[in-house]
């Protein structure tokens, strides 16, 4: 998203705009709630990690077949900005 924000540093009209605005702000607001649910996740993960390893608790996750989860990780290639401007031309 950072060669849309340079974009709009060279078209002041563009950055002025309110629907330009709301969008910039609607993009940031979805980012945070992605890092937000990211790291509720990694939390509850790390929980459930901690737990199952602990008296009384080994107990029930042997007796229920709960185990070991996987922190979320993602590839490098995964975390490269999206070139939004690729979906648009035809």
């Amino acid at each position: 998203m950072g060669g849309l924000y340079a974009v709009a540093e060279n078209y002041p009209d563009l950055k002025a705009d309110q629907m330009f605005v709301n969008l910039q702000q609607r993009i940031t607001g979805i980012e945070n709630q992605i890092a937000d649910r990211r790291e509720f996740y990694n939390d509850s993960v790390n929980n459930n990690n901690v737990r199952i390893s602990q008296f009384p608790d080994v107990i029930v996750a042997s007796l229920f077949g709960f185990g070991r989860k996987e922190m979320l990780k993602f590839a490098s290639a995964e975390l490269k900005d999206v070139d939004v401007s690729a979906h648009f031309n035809s």
